[in-house]
């Protein structure tokens, strides 16, 4: 499946962006759908993962309660709504597919990644 990240930008702290993950090539759904983030020169950092039916969500504390993670699987995409935006929220955003995400507390270390998105730039101003 192919992967394709958009709706970044340049916002103020405080503000609102609504990041989208399109897939193409196969359905959506039967993976579960993973945002991560990443600033050049750190490691690629967990943000948010949902169930393949929808019904499971978890999210890094960094963005609990700011962030909220959707799909439509009739529509192929996996939405991330990020909302009260920080500084160190800025960062380039990619979506993955996930194959071992149920439900619960989300492991990025056990997470089989079948297909990375391209990223799109997060920039928030203070």
């Amino acid at each position: 499946v192919q992967l394709q990240a958009s709706g970044g930008g340049l916002v103020q702290a405080g503000g609102s962006l609504r990041l989208s993950c399109a897939a193409s090539g196969r359905t959506l759904g039967t993976y579960a759908m993973t945002w991560f983030r990443q600033v050049p020169g750190l490691e690629r950092e967990f943000v948010a993962v949902i169930s393949w039916r929808g019904g499971d969500t978890d999210y890094a504390d960094s963005v609990k309660g700011r962030f909220r993670i959707s799909r439509d699987n009739a529509k192929n995409t996996v939405y991330l709504q990020m909302n009260s935006l920080k500084p160190e929220d800025t960062a380039v955003y990619y979506c993955a597919t996930d194959r071992t995400y149920y439900r619960g507390t989300y492991n990025p270390a056990t997470a089989d990644f079948t297909s990375w998105g391209q990223g799109t730039q997060v920039t928030v101003s203070s």
